[in-house]
């Protein structure tokens, strides 16, 4: 059995606690060295793009420290696809409600109709 002094202990803690935060800080430079934009762009899928735009601009703050999360998941390899729909769904379960722009389009004879020019022509 190997008995350590007190002081021996703690110099080994302190080795270690550096060893720890020294590794931290150059995960962190990775991360913020690197383009979030590029990285979010790897991983959205479909109208991923268009609900992350629309919670920005309603939530920027919080928008800003999701998009930080987002990142580093997707760097650690923990996060490898996002859609529109997943990306609505997590944000309305943070507590956001997004508000998108909605369109409802009919195809009649060809041409593209809007929801009130449908409802103009029954009329």
């Amino acid at each position: 059995m190997i008995v350590m002094s007190e002081s021996e202990l703690n110099a080994i803690r302190r080795k270690k606690l550096r060893e720890l935060q020294r590794r931290l800080a150059k995960k962190e430079k990775k991360t913020k060295g690197v383009n979030a934009d590029n990285v979010l762009n790897r991983i959205f899928r479909g109208r991923a793009w268009e609900v992350f735009n629309a919670a920005s601009y309603q939530y920027p703050g919080t928008m800003q420290r999701i998009k930080e999360v987002l990142v580093k998941l997707t760097l650690t390899g923990r996060l490898n696809e996002v859609t529109g729909e997943q990306l609505y769904l997590f944000l309305k379960n943070l507590g956001l409600k997004i508000r998108l722009n909605t369109k409802i389009n009919f195809a009649s004879h060809g041409k593209l109709k809007s929801l009130a020019e449908k409802m103009k022509e029954n009329l």
